[in-house]
């Protein structure tokens, strides 16, 4: 009897073994073919009009994961959440395919659509788009961005959700809006915590690397001055209007997108994947910091990453990450604004780092530390008396 019992047993690990180590050989595959394609993507390498050529390689492991879900798909005849079932690991590498798929059609329609409303050719386009002195280069890279940041961020967390889950608002946390008071405690955290992210990206910016790697560094300062020099002119904001327009790109469209995909799509896989909420808070941190390619604000950024997905924890609801969110990116732009038009004497973005004014950072610590534990008390309680 208990050997017959341990061969069931046996029996059924074997199975689980040998699908999970298809599952990793074939996916591991397709993650290699991921990254000769997105080297020399984000290197632009790959000219405009081969775009669409390399765009082809993700859609490999969706191929393979939509020919394994054909029967449930007949049985139930509906795409929705026909990879419910696949492992976190498959379910990511599919996830980063539907995200390289949508980053690529939407920088193509971008690119299309800028060529045609300023009547430019692609080489053209791709001159003009490399001298940020030209009026002209901002209102494309600000269309671009725009339009791409859509295709990037927000247009496939819904399609992935809608694949993997079949309540895919409850998936990604927005079929419920935060309540008031944990809302109006995440805007006094934010403003308060300015002084502390600011210190700390300072601290980051002193930090070196070993000699050896001298070399990387060099790459490193390179990038961050490049995207200094892009984000310098994007706030460039002579009008009131303009500032309005970068509330929406700079603030509104990456709160949306980002938490949807990073709180709302990676932390919850992540998370599953390793069975722990940490692990998965964390590791979507982590991914959230290194995308931005900012590697001098990299600690802070994941500090705030971190931030923003315990509150997706704690509330259960991702509107609260992305009213962080979008307090955190709103507020530079409006002081960055206000700043400019001299209309503020506060440079909003030396706060904390100048001389003398550690006890300004001591108190942004506290009081963030003691806002958030309030929030986290008030959702707990909350979530007691629901009976979650």
């Amino acid at each position: 009897m208990v050997s017959g019992w341990w061969l069931v047993v046996s029996s059924y690990s074997l199975n689980k073994f040998i699908i999970f180590y298809q599952e990793f050989i074939l996916y591991t595959l397709y993650f290699i073919l991921y990254t000769l394609y997105f080297i020399p993507y984000t290197l632009y390498l790959i000219p405009y009009t081969l775009y669409p050529l390399p765009s082809l390689v993700p859609f490999l492991p969706i191929f393979a994961a939509y020919s394994a879900s054909l029967p449930q798909m007949y049985n139930k005849m509906s795409f929705k959440a026909i990879w419910a079932n696949n492992t976190s690991y498959s379910k990511f590498l599919i996830s980063v395919g539907i995200i390289l798929l949508s980053a690529v059609f939407f920088t193509l329609v971008s690119t299309l659509l800028s060529s045609a409303i300023y009547g430019v050719n692609m080489a053209e386009l791709q001159r003009l788009l490399g001298n940020l002195d030209d009026p002209r280069a901002i209102s494309i890279l600000k269309l671009v961005q725009t339009i791409s940041a859509i295709g990037t961020f927000i247009v496939p967390p819904f399609i992935i959700a809608y694949l993997i889950d079949p309540q895919p608002l409850r998936f990604l946390g927005i079929d419920k809006f935060a309540g008031i008071p944990s809302s109006f405690l995440v805007i006094i955290c934010l403003m308060v915590s300015v002084p502390l992210i600011n210190f700390l990206g300072e601290l980051n910016g002193t930090m070196h690397l070993p000699g050896f790697l001298k070399s990387v560094e060099d790459w490193m300062k390179d990038s961050e001055d490049r995207a200094a020099e892009l984000t310098k002119a994007f706030l460039n904001m002579p009008t009131f209007g303009s500032m309005i327009f970068n509330v929406f790109m700079v603030a509104l469209i990456p709160a949306l997108g980002e938490e949807l995909l990073f709180r709302g799509v990676v932390q919850k896989i992540f998370t599953g994947w390793a069975k722990n909420i940490h692990i998965g808070v964390w590791m979507s941190a982590l991914l959230f910091s290194a995308m931005h390619m900012q590697f001098y604000g990299f600690v802070p950024r994941l500090l705030l990453g971190a931030m923003l997905g315990y509150l997706f924890v704690w509330s259960g609801s991702l509107w609260l990450s992305i009213l962080a969110h979008f307090v955190n990116n709103a507020a530079a732009v409006i002081f960055t604004y206000l700043y400019q038009q001299n209309l503020s004497s506060i440079d909003v973005d030396a706060v904390g780092t100048q001389e003398g004014e550690m006890m300004s950072v001591l108190i942004s610590t506290a009081f963030t530390a003691m806002l958030l534990f309030m929030i986290y008390r008030i959702e707990s309680k909350k979530r007691l008396l629901s009976g979650e």
